[in-house]
């Protein structure tokens, strides 16, 4: 799925941004002043719609910050239950704004590794003290690493700042978020002590979902039909992620079926499919 979903996006990108400029040699001067508006009209669309990223992901970073900021305060004052309640809420902000998050290679690792990622003097982050939380119940052991999240999550707001945000940013994103949860999502690996998966699942599809809907008129005006038919596949996950809900949460995933883990796995192929399809439908424009 990752290869197809990369290569479908990938073609999404290079035809947006070149379809009004292919057989030239064959225009007259008028068709080729008209396709070189029609150009300058997409590239203007493609720098509102990287602007209109860039202010979500930037808010999403924002509730990040504030709400790491309340988790490492819960394990500062050793209050155990609220440290595991508040985290897999905070988290969720950060893996919406991913695209961007990661962008940034040497705080990724020191934010969101998990056990085994990283040499083990180097672990620190979220799933660092998730472990502490759920394994050793404690949160005496995790006020150091709390410490430096706090740290690195601000520093990140810091650096988001700079980030140049560019269709091909936006789209290989997309392709990314819905890896995640094709991967280490669906495995249950992710969140492997606290088992909040789905709070990660959620947070990349309503990722992806965003940067579909900002490019969606580019896609709308190529094939109508096949816009709606992806919207209706990314419908369909969310309904199966809505059935997941638990008060203002989501389930454990380990208390999903083999059944219900299969159909959400289905869902994320089945967005694949008309994935693949926009970038042959644009380039044949």
């Amino acid at each position: 799925m990752k290869k197809v979903l990369a290569t479908a996006i990938l073609t999404i990108s290079s035809s947006i941004l070149l379809f009004g400029c292919s057989d030239t040699s064959e225009k007259s001067s008028t068709d080729s002043g008209n396709d070189q508006a029609s150009a300058k009209k997409e590239a203007i669309h493609l720098d509102e719609v990287s602007n209109d990223y860039r202010e979500y992901a930037l808010s999403e970073v924002d509730e990040f910050v504030k709400e790491t900021e309340n988790f490492t305060n819960a394990i500062k004052d050793g209050n155990l239950d609220l440290a595991k309640k508040l985290y897999a809420p905070a988290r969720m902000h950060y893996e919406r704004s991913e695209p961007i998050a990661e962008v940034f290679g040497d705080l990724d690792p020191k934010i969101d590794a998990r056990e085994g990622d990283v040499p083990e003097k180097e672990w620190t982050g979220y799933h660092r003290i998730e472990q502490e939380l759920w394994v050793d119940k404690t949160t005496k052991g995790s006020v150091k690493y709390a410490e430096q999240l706090m740290k690195d999550a601000t520093l990140l707001r810091a650096k988001v700042e700079t980030v140049e945000v560019t269709p091909d940013l936006l789209i290989t994103g997309a392709v990314d978020l819905l890896n995640e949860v094709s991967t280490s999502k669906v495995t249950g690996e992710e969140d492997r002590y606290s088992h909040t998966d789905l709070y990660d699942f959620v947070a990349n599809v309503q990722g992806a979902e965003k940067i579909y809907q900002l490019l969606k008129p580019a896609l709308k005006e190529k094939d109508e039909q096949l816009s709606a038919e992806v919207q209706a596949q990314f419908d369909k996950v969310f309904q199966l992620l809505d059935k997941q809900k638990q008060g203002d949460g989501y389930k454990l995933y380990t208390d999903l079926t083999k059944d219900e883990v299969k159909q959400l796995s289905q869902a994320i192929d089945a967005l694949a499919e008309p994935l693949s399809q926009i970038g042959i439908v644009v380039e044949e424009s």
